[in-house]
């Protein structure tokens, strides 16, 4: 199995470091040559969603990123990487243009919903893909507002969702490449070997 992983911005080290922890191999995506590489399934980091989206846009790969994860790649995103696959979001400036993002996921998100850097913390819940609780770290994080279609919630903190899946898509508001704790990389792989 071969895991690619966006490095334009944000925590992909953390994620890559998990990778190699479960005995995962794993690569790099900062431009289209890296991503024309085979893989089983995409992991999009937790950063800047307005940078990565803007990136993605301007290198080339919003398109084909978003053609693959349609056409049932697997992708896991987290925090930002959440926002990223959001069909919809709020809390961005009324003003500004729409930023670049995939909207492959039947949800809307709320950005920065926790506030922002002092608004982050630390708790432990119910992740029902793993069936069991696990360490859940929020920095500047995102919620999920609401969802439709085929979207299965998998966690909620506070009567706010925090994880989701839809066919071959997960996403998480928190960040559980943060903590020691393996449980949601875990069912990641999982959905890419039962695929």
């Amino acid at each position: 199995m071969r895991i690619a992983v966006l490095a334009l911005q944000g925590a992909f080290l953390e994620h890559e470091k998990m990778l190699r922890e479960l005995g995962v191999d794993c690569f790099e995506v900062r431009q289209l040559q890296d991503w024309q590489q085979k893989k089983d399934g995409l992991i999009i980091p937790g950063g800047e969603s307005t940078t990565q989206g803007k990136l993605l846009r301007d290198l080339g790969l919003l398109a084909p990123v978003r053609e693959a994860v349609e056409s049932g790649l697997p992708v896991f995103g987290t925090c930002a990487g959440l926002i990223l696959l959001a069909h919809d979001v709020e809390g961005n400036s009324p003003s500004a243009p729409v930023p670049p993002r995939l909207g492959t996921m039947a949800m809307t998100a709320a950005r920065n919903a926790y506030g922002r850097q002092l608004g982050s913390f630390h708790t432990e819940a119910f992740f029902k893909g793993a069936k069991c609780n696990v360490p859940m770290t929020f920095i500047r994080a995102p919620y999920i507002m609401k969802t439709a279609g085929n979207v299965e919630v998998l966690a909620s903190v506070d009567s706010r969702i925090v994880a989701a899946r839809q066919g071959n898509q997960l996403v998480t508001a928190f960040h559980p490449e943060l903590d020691a704790d393996t449980h949601v990389h875990e069912y990641f792989l999982k959905m890419i070997k039962n695929r």
